[in-house]
C-alpha cells in the first residue's frame, strides 16, 4: 500500500479536490490518503482563536461567517447531486455551530487546538463524500482515534501502530483510506497537533505503522531542487536523495519538507517520494537510504542567522569551558546551528534571537563577546565524505569572492556549510550553481 499526503494547496478548491480524487484512484491499488486543511483555513481558524483570546466575539463571529460562506460555496461547486450537497452542508453547518460555541465560553489553548483541528476534519469529510458520490470505495478514518503523542509531546509509534492496525483490520478491503494530517491527541487524551512537519509527519508515521511500500508527499512543486528557485534561475529537481541529505537540506532552508518529519520513514526503511500535483507524471524526488557516491546534489540557504563569538585567553585549554558556554544556550532553549572552535575562543550561529541579549550578558562572564546579525547559512549537500579528495574544494572555490564568516565541515558526511552576510546570499547561491551544477 502507498501512503499519499496532499497539502493545503492540493485540496484548496473544488477543482483541486476533484483532481486529487482522480489521481489517487488512477492506479487501481489500495492507497492511504493523508489530507491537510484547505489552504487558508488554518490561518482563519487561528485568527478566530486570536479574537477569542481577546474576548472579541464579534470579530470571531465575523471570521466564522466569512469562512462558512466560502465553504458552502465550495459545496455547490464540488458535488453534482442534491443528496451529497445536503449531506456535506449539514456536516459543515455542525462544524461552524461548534466553532460559534466557543464565543460563549472561557477560552484557553485547549479550546484553540480544538478549533484549529476543524480544518483537517472538514477537508477530509468533503473529499470522502465526493469520492463516494463518484462511486469510489473510500472510507474515512479519524486520526484522533490512533494518532497520539507521549508526555514529551513526541509521537508514540507503538501506540499508533497498535491502534491503526486494529482499525485497518476492522476496515479491510477498501480501495481508499482517508485520514487527517497534523491533528492528534496528546498523552492525556486532549486534542493536540504534531506541530513540526504537520501532515508530512502524519504520513511518515502512518507509512511506518502499516509498513507501506512508499510514502508520497504531494505539493505544488516537482520535488526538491538543486538550488533555491526563488533566487537562482534554471534550477532542477533532484532525482534522488539520501535521508540524511534530505534532512540537511530541509533544516537549512528547503521549505518543501520539515527535517524531522521523515525520520519514521528513515528508520523503517520506507522510501519517501516528493511529487507535484500539477505534474503528476513527473518523476519528483525519491528519498531513501541509498548513498550515491561522488556526487554533490543540492544547495540550500537559511536566512536571519545571528553569529556569536566568545574569545577568552584566560580560558585557554580550560576544562569545562565549552560546557559552560553551551549550558547558557540550553538554559534559554536556543538551538545552535554551526560551531567553530579555536585555542582561545568559539563561534556559534543561532536562528532564534529571542533571548540574544540575555545570552550575550551571560557569555560575558567568560570572555569578550562579539555579535554579527543578518547572516545567512549556505549549505552544500551531497557525498562529502572526507575521503573524497577535492570535493570540499569545489564548494570553497565557488565562494572565493564571498566573505565567509565561518565554515562547518566534518560533522556530517553529507554537507559543508558557510556562514556569510545575508546581503551576499544571492551571489553565493548563483556562484555555487555555476560551479557545481553547470
Amino acid at each position: 500500500m502507498i501512503v499519499m499526503k496532499f497539502g493545503g494547496t492540493s485540496v484548496g478548491s473544488p477543482e483541486r479536490m476533484k483532481s486529487v480524487s482522480s489521481l489517487v484512484t488512477k492506479s487501481g491499488e489500495p492507497v492511504f490518503i493523508v489530507l491537510s486543511a484547505m489552504s487558508g483555513t488554518t490561518n482563519s481558524l487561528v485568527e478566530i482563536s486570536n479574537y477569542l483570546y481577546k474576548k472579541n466575539t464579534d470579530g470571531a463571529n465575523e471570521v466564522i461567517n466569512r469562512l462558512e460562506a466560502n465553504y458552502m460555496e465550495h459545496v455547490e461547486n464540488l458535488y453534482s447531486t442534491d443528496e451529497y450537497k445536503k449531506m456535506t452542508r449539514d456536516f459543515l453547518a455542525d462544524v461552524f455551530k461548534y466553532l460559534r460555541s466557543f464565543t460563549k465560553e472561557l477560552f484557553t489553548s485547549f479550546e484553540e487546538k480544538n478549533i484549529v483541528a476543524q480544518g483537517e476534519i472538514m477537508s477530509t469529510n468533503m473529499v470522502v463524500n465526493y469520492m463516494r458520490e463518484q462511486g469510489y470505495d473510500a472510507v474515512l478514518l479519524n486520526a484522533l482515534d490512533f494518532m497520539r503523542t507521549d508526555k514529551n509531546a513526541e509521537p508514540d509509534p507503538n501506540y499508533i501502530k497498535e491502534k491503526l492496525g486494529a482499525i485497518m483490520k476492522e476496515n479491510e478491503g477498501h480501495h481508499v483510506y482517508i485520514t487527517q494530517g497534523f491533528i492528534c491527541r496528546n498523552a492525556y487524551g486532549e486534542v493536540d497537533n504534531l506541530q513540526r512537519g504537520g501532515s508530512d509527519y502524519t504520513a511518515s508515521l502512518i507509512g511506518a505503522a502499516i509498513n507501506a511500500e512508499e510514502i508520497q508527499i504531494w505539493t505544488d512543486i516537482d520535488g526538491m531542487h538543486n538550488n533555491d528557485p526563488r533566487v537562482v534561475e534554471k534550477t532542477e529537481a533532484v532525482r534522488q536523495l539520501h535521508f540524511e541529505e534530505a534532512a540537511e537540506l530541509a533544516y537549512f532552508g528547503a521549505k518543501i519538507l520539515h527535517p524531522t518529519c521523515i525520520q519514521p520513514a528513515k528508520y523503517a526503511g520506507i522510501p519517501v517520494r516528493l511529487k507535484n500535483t500539477m505534474e503528476p507524471d513527473a518523476h519528483g524526488t525519491i528519498i531513501d537510504n541509498v548513498t550515491v557516491r561522488g556526487k554533490i546534489k543540492a544547495v540550500a540557504a537559511k536566512d536571519k542567522i545571528t553569529a556569536i563569538k566568545i574569545k577568552s585567553s584566560r580560558m585557554l585549554l580550560a576544562t569545562g569551558f565549552l560546557r559552560k558556554v553551551f549550558e547558557i544556550f540550553e538554559s534559554y532553549q536556543t538551538a545552535i546551528d554551526m560551531v567553530a572552535t579555536s585555542e582561545v575562543g568559539v563561534s556559534m550561529s543561532i536562528d532564534n534571537d529571542a533571548h540574544l541579549n540575555e545570552i550575550v550578558d551571560e557569555l560575558k562572564k567568560y570572555g569578550t563577546v562579539t555579535v554579527d546579525t543578518d547572516m545567512c547559512i549556505i549549505c552544500v549537500v551531497g557525498d562529502l565524505d572526507w575521503s573524497n579528495v577535492g570535493f570540499e574544494t569545489r564548494a570553497t572555490d565557488a565562494m572565493r569572492d564571498i566573505p565567509v564568516r565561518m565554515i562547518s565541515y566534518g560533522g556530517s558526511n553529507y554537507n559543508i556549510s558557510f556562514l556569510i552576510r545575508g546581503a551576499d546570499k544571492k551571489r553565493a547561491l548563483q556562484n555555487l550553481s555555476n560551479e557545481l551544477f553547470k
